[in-house]
């Protein structure tokens, strides 16, 4: 009841009806949509960004947790298959990155601990209002940028974990081609994660060659070099 809730005034602040908008206007011109699309993934990573902003007090930290919780999404996807929603999955990576980082800062010992143990254990293993709302804040922003038919069934199941079973009876279709919808849409998630990862904070544009767009493209590069060698050891 907690999560229904928490998501049901994290969507309080849209228009409903703006809901897959981009994606319910066929003739709206390509480059009107490609802007659209662009501005979904710098909202929805600013809403990250935010949060974490605010947990840690760092925006230095914040950046790099926010790399570190979109790169373990990425690689991490096929995981989904076993898991009963996007959005508390998201939410289950994003703590443990957040805590990551909250022990590896303590390890070394080269600052102030931005954390406290308590609040490391608490938001791995409790409940996290705030970071829930992050999340389906996010992907509120990103699902108008996939098509219809996969972003209705992740609305549906996935955010406000509506029984399959019920949404394929008021959909008209087969439990089976929901499983199918669901799987091609979490797919299409994982493209705009890492859309979102690589896409530039200012300008919004993902070949923007400004130094905050490079400079995050170097971290996410360095993580996946990192996370790559660590696979072959």
């Amino acid at each position: 009841m907690v999560r229904r809730l928490t998501f049901q005034r994290c969507i309080m602040n849209h228009d409903p009806n703006d809901r897959l908008s981009t994606a319910d206007q066929p003739n709206t011109a390509a480059k009107d949509a490609d802007i659209a699309v662009r501005r979904s993934l710098v909202e929805g990573r600013q809403h990250i960004l935010n949060f974490l902003r605010r947990r840690l007090g760092d925006p230095e930290a914040a950046e790099d947790v926010l790399q570190t919780f979109m790169l373990r999404a990425i690689d991490r996807s096929e995981q989904l298959r076993d898991v009963r929603a996007v959005r508390g999955w998201l939410g289950q990576i994003l703590a443990s990155s957040i805590a990551d980082y909250g022990r590896k800062v303590s390890r070394r010992r080269q600052r102030e601990v931005v954390m406290a143990p308590t609040d490391l254990d608490s938001v791995q293993n409790g409940f996290d209002e705030e970071l829930d709302e992050a999340i389906c804040n996010c992907l509120y922003k990103l699902l108008p940028t996939l098509r219809p038919e996969y972003a209705e069934v992740i609305w549906r199941v996935d955010l406000q974990e509506q029984p399959r079973d019920a949404v394929a009876k008021d959909l008209g279709i087969t439990l089976n081609n929901i499983t199918v919808r669901l799987h091609r849409g979490r797919q299409a998630l994982k493209t705009r994660l890492e859309q979102m990862c690589l896409t530039c904070p200012v300008h919004g544009f993902l070949d923007c060659d400004c130094d905050a767009a490079e400079k995050a493209r170097a971290r996410f590069q360095a993580m996946k070099d990192d996370a790559g060698a660590k696979t072959t050891d």
